[in-house]
């Protein structure tokens, strides 16, 4: 005579009981939470689901031969004067936040282009975390150009100023 199905799922021959409305659940967890894994414990009993990610990756198309002619410059390219490159030292963010130019809203900028700046002069302030961080200048000289704009959010290692 066969045995009664248990509702949770579990089995009594000797094996673990498993509670497959927790295991939904858990499953659920990974999904809404974005995880690849969790793992639960109940006195001797662990229950731990884990999801394979699996890396997408574009495929470039089939590159097909070309059969077009060299691009040709647009209106405004013939004859327009070559840009100025502009050299010098750049002073990078040494941290994730929100670049401000001044020390506060309606004040006037610590830097403009083509002014000179000593050693040690605020550039311009990184918030994060509701915490002001200033950004010096690493040694003197003018300021070429401004590389973030007031209230732009900034990344690590990010590029603020250039000074020559």
């Amino acid at each position: 005579m066969a045995q009664p199905k248990d509702p949770t799922g579990s089995s009594d021959k000797g094996g673990m009981r498993i509670d497959s409305k927790l295991v939904r659940e858990l499953a659920v967890l990974l999904a809404d939470n974005e995880l690849t894994e969790i793992e639960v414990a109940d006195g001797d009993r662990r229950i731990k689901v884990k999801r394979e990610t699996h890396a997408v990756f574009a495929a470039a198309p089939a590159a097909a031969p070309a059969l077009s002619a060299p691009p040709v410059p647009a209106k405004e390219d013939i004859g327009a004067e070559p840009t100025e490159v502009v050299t010098g030292h750049t002073v990078k963010s040494p941290m994730v936040g929100t670049a401000f130019m001044s020390p506060e809203p309606g004040a006037d900028t610590f830097i403009e282009v083509g002014k000179p700046v000593k050693a040690g002069d605020t550039l311009l302030i990184v918030e994060a975390m509701k915490v002001m961080n200033p950004i010096t200048a690493p040694h003197g000289g003018v300021i070429k150009q401004l590389l973030v704009e007031n209230g732009q959010p900034v990344e690590f290692d990010q590029p603020l100023v250039l000074i020559a």
